[in-house]
């Protein structure tokens, strides 16, 4: 049976790619560039998997109908919705092609097949305070005024909530096998460290080394979630085969520290002084407006969406890992070794 995914292509793409063929599993990406299959198979075999058993199909989650033109296989168990635009200042428009449109055309193909849909949304979804504040009407979802929510929350996290919640509400209207996972922010692999140089964790890394970090954003409270991404295809993995996942599966690592206590982690690595001091959120967002100020510190008023003081009820989450065999490594044991990668690959 076959695997169909958005967004092989991508860092968790490959990754997980590399765990399900792994164990055996047949993949089936949807690329918008086939052509280039032969390097994704490269990849996933450089991963550990079996790159053999990666297959592609030509498909755009920005066309209509996922632009397929080409007839599906009749052995695909479950579609992974992996797919997604980002960036920091994204013209609502293009946003919402991919992220909204795209997610709820991947989320129809998997109805369409009668196979189970495993959305990747992420773990802001669970922040309910967080929702309301952004005006985002829960009980009754068209009461929403979207253009709101993308004025304050900017389009990358507006468009990604909306195309989750939409998807969702759409594969509850007709009953369908839906899991969505909830990522936290990223970590790089446990076993070599290697970041995703797209990922936030990233570009934090890199302003701390860089000096762009004199201040802490937000309070002592304030932390940024995280899940290493062998945590996370294991989980995506487990919500393909499982016989009766949960509906969500929130993948973050109740571990993860404070801001501060995570930088300290990454400075050590780094040879760097970490910052010691707080800045309240909203004066940075609102210094971030200056001119050119963003730029200079390579931080985008909307990344600061995602650093906040909630915590998370991740009991039915961790219980379900536990029964799947899932184990959290130790997190300051893979930012650590996120650092020491960005020291060793980047710096040299």
């Amino acid at each position: 049976m076959t695997v169909l995914i958005t967004g092989a292509t991508g860092f968790i793409g490959r990754h997980l790619c590399a765990h399900l063929t792994r164990h055996h599993q047949p993949v089936l990406a949807l690329m918008r560039q086939p052509a280039k299959l032969s390097e994704l198979r490269q990849q996933v075999s450089t991963l550990g998997g079996q790159g053999e058993l990666v297959d592609a199909i030509a498909g755009d989650l920005d066309a209509p109908g996922l632009g397929l033109t080409s007839a599906l296989p009749n052995d695909i168990t479950a579609v992974v919705h992996l797919g997604a635009r980002f960036a920091w200042a994204m013209d609502p428009a293009v946003a919402r092609k991919t992220n909204v449109e795209g997610s709820l055309a991947a989320t129809e193909l998997a109805h369409k097949l009668g196979v189970r849909m495993v959305f990747i949304s992420g773990f802001m979804l669970e922040n309910r305070v967080h929702l309301e504040r952004l005006g985002i009407k829960l009980a009754n979802l068209s009461d929403t005024d979207w253009e709101q929510v993308y004025q304050q929350a900017g389009s990358y996290e507006a468009s990604k909530l909306e195309g989750a919640l939409k998807s969702r509400e759409y594969a509850v209207a007709r009953d369908m096998d839906w899991v969505e996972v909830q990522p936290a922010t990223l970590t790089g692999s446990t076993a070599t460290g290697e970041l995703d140089t797209a990922q936030p964790l990233f570009q934090m890394i890199d302003n701390l080394n860089h000096g762009r970090m004199a201040l802490i954003p937000g309070s002592p409270e304030h932390w940024l979630p995280l899940v290493s991404v062998d945590t996370l295809v294991s989980i995506i993995a487990a919500a393909i085969s499982a016989p009766t996942p949960p509906e969500r599966i929130l993948a973050l690592d109740p571990a993860t520290p404070n801001l501060k206590g995570l930088l300290a982690l990454m400075a050590a690595p780094l040879g760097v002084k970490p910052p010691a001091y707080h800045i309240p959120s909203k004066l940075l967002a609102w210094l971030l407006k200056i001119p050119g100020l963003a730029t200079k510190l390579n931080t985008a008023p909307e990344s600061l969406h995602f650093i906040q003081p909630t915590r998370f009820d991740t009991t039915s989450s961790c219980a379900f890992m536990e029964g799947q065999g899932i184990t959290l490594p130790p997190i300051h044991q893979v930012v650590q070794s996120n650092a020491r990668w960005y020291r060793e690959k980047v710096l040299t």
